[in-house]
């Protein structure tokens, strides 16, 4: 007897179809975000940014969506104009600014009259200069300058696809595997940050000559691809609200006591704060951990074949062969022996990877492991949440696990300085842990919202939660730049920074959000907020 669905929601091929097309847009977004993040030592050498223009450009993401609250904005345009017009929305303005940043970065516009311009100018911005948050200042080059103000357009669409992708997953899973749809979104996702790490610096370094806005270039390449995603997507969504009968336009109007409804709840910030904490230790630290481990390790660039461009292809489809097999692994229910055999296979060729990445001697190649695990355990763990709960005992585990590495690599591995093949196998398994515990965090807490306000509200749920996030997320970029600068000395080289205090800062803000998850689980015990209950009941 053929089985019959009332709607493609019911689908399951259908609904893992337009969470894949979500994933991948996000994906895409992964690795602009952090297109300069591997080749911050070009960046000095090529364009004259110190760290301190590194991280205020890097920072730079999130100005428009905390200063001028764009974020509170996008949840309502998502609550009134509904997920897919939304998603569109978010593609289009994420490429508008990649497409200025590029222009920024691209060797044209150095001794341009927008040069010229922007090196005389915004130097001074009138009140946020008086606030000390100032997106600018004085002696900036104007080619970061440029690239920043590309950087806060995309951020702003970038943001809004984050909330957007939340709100359609709960669209299209509610009462089904929300948190393994939202984890499995997250591993295909954070796969971005490894090809990121692998890809911006062999375009820069394709050639005979170093060119830096290839990198980028290969990043706005990727946001027209999102940006494709999301109207697929859209005829996709469309289809399923006519066969629901669901309006995408909601007929109450947004009112502002809503915000208050949120803003009332505590178990609503408790998860705020935790994943503005987390977030902050983590995100941030991404656009500078490849610097970093250029620093920290005695890392010897291989000849031949190591050196060439081949290997990186070769590379990288090594780390999907880990990804894909891990990842499908946890989807096999009955045949053990291919269950097994996959999950041997990703262990065979994760080694194969570390290995490549040690001959090759590059700092890129061996931080690229970092979602890999990830992708391995986020949907186990969001199964897990589904069917189990634990969200919020997941969530301190998580900042523990963000602890013990970032001290590791603040106190450990400098110990390893000379010592290449102890430094990476202490590199690789820190990146690896740190990665599981970045993995606990999208499979416990986001699908633990829903539990905290009503469905009514939810994209305005998301969208502070992302604006309270994106404060960490501007702020602590920049903190890292300047604390690299004042514990450093003057006219340091790229590879020679001590970044020991900016990491005891990132451990921190771990040890910060264990004590929100500890007070997180007592209240959710006493007011029955249903964290730690699964979201499928049997």
């Amino acid at each position: 007897m053929t089985e019959k669905f009332q709607t493609l929601r019911d689908n399951a091929a259908m609904r893992w179809t337009a969470l894949l097309l979500l994933a991948l847009a996000m994906f895409c977004a992964y690795i602009f975000m952090d297109i300069l993040s591997p080749i911050k030592d070009l960046m000095q050498t090529h364009r004259g940014w110190d760290s301190s223009a590194f991280g205020t450009m890097q920072g730079s993401e999130t100005f428009l969506n905390v200063f001028v609250f764009f974020l509170i904005f996008a949840g309502i345009i998502l609550d009134k104009m509904g997920v897919r017009f939304t998603a569109v929305l978010s593609g289009v303005v994420m490429l508008v600014g990649g497409l200025i940043k590029y222009y920024a970065i691209h060797e044209n516009f150095g001794g341009s009259g927008a040069e010229l311009w922007f090196n005389e100018n915004l130097n001074y911005i009138p009140l946020f200069e008086e606030l000390g948050v100032s997106p600018f200042y004085r002696g900036m080059p104007a080619s970061a300058k440029v690239a920043g103000i590309g950087f806060m357009i995309f951020g702003c669409g970038a943001e809004m696809a984050g909330i957007t992708v939340s709100r359609g997953i709960v669209k299209w899973f509610k009462g089904r595997e929300t948190a393994l749809a939202m984890g499995s979104e997250m591993a295909l996702a954070r796969l971005g940050v490894a090809t990121c790490m692998i890809f911006s610096p062999y375009f820069a370094k394709l050639g005979e000559e170093i060119n830096v806005s290839r990198s980028v270039a290969f990043g706005v390449v990727l946001l027209c691809i999102a940006l494709i995603m999301f109207v697929v997507y859209f005829f996709m969504d469309k289809k399923l609200d006519a066969q629901t009968g669901e309006a995408e336009e909601k007929d109450d109007p947004f009112k502002i006591s809503d915000i208050g409804k949120i803003l009332s709840s505590l178990g609503f910030w408790l998860v705020a704060l935790l994943c503005v904490l987390y977030y902050s230790a983590i995100f941030p630290f991404q656009k500078y951990a490849v610097n970093m481990l250029q620093c920290n390790l005695t890392l010897n660039p291989g000849t031949g074949f190591w050196a060439s461009n081949s290997v990186t292809i070769v590379q990288y489809i090594v780390m999907l062969l880990v990804a894909v097999c891990s990842f499908a692994s946890n989807f096999i229910k009955t045949n053990k022996s291919m269950k097994y055999g996959l999950m041997g296979m990703a262990v065979i060729a994760l080694v194969v990877y570390c290995y490549m990445g040690y001959m090759r001697g590059t700092a890129e190649t061996i931080f690229a492991v970092f979602p890999l695990l990830a992708v391995a355990i986020t949907p186990i763990l969001g199964n897990y949440v589904d069917h189990k709960g634990k969200a919020a005992s997941m969530l301190m585990i998580g900042s523990i696990l963000l602890v013990i590495c970032h001290l590791t690599f603040a106190f450990i591995l400098p110990m390893f300085k000379g010592n290449a093949a102890g430094g990476t196998i202490v590199a690789y398994i820190t990146i690896l842990v740190l990665g599981a515990s970045f993995s606990l965090v999208p499979a416990a807490l986001w699908p633990s919202v829903p539990k905290l306000v009503d469905e009514k509200i939810i994209g305005s749920a998301y969208a502070l939660i992302f604006w309270i996030q994106n404060i960490g997320l501007w702020l602590f970029p920049l903190l890292i730049g300047k604390v690299l600068t004042s514990t450093n000395p003057e006219g340091a080289l790229a590879h020679e920074l001590n970044y020991t205090w900016a990491l005891v800062m990132l451990a921190c803000l771990g040890i910060a959000a264990l004590l929100i998850g500890i007070y997180l689980k007592a209240v959710d015990k006493k007011k029955h907020l249903g964290l730690e209950e699964p979201n499928i009941k049997e």
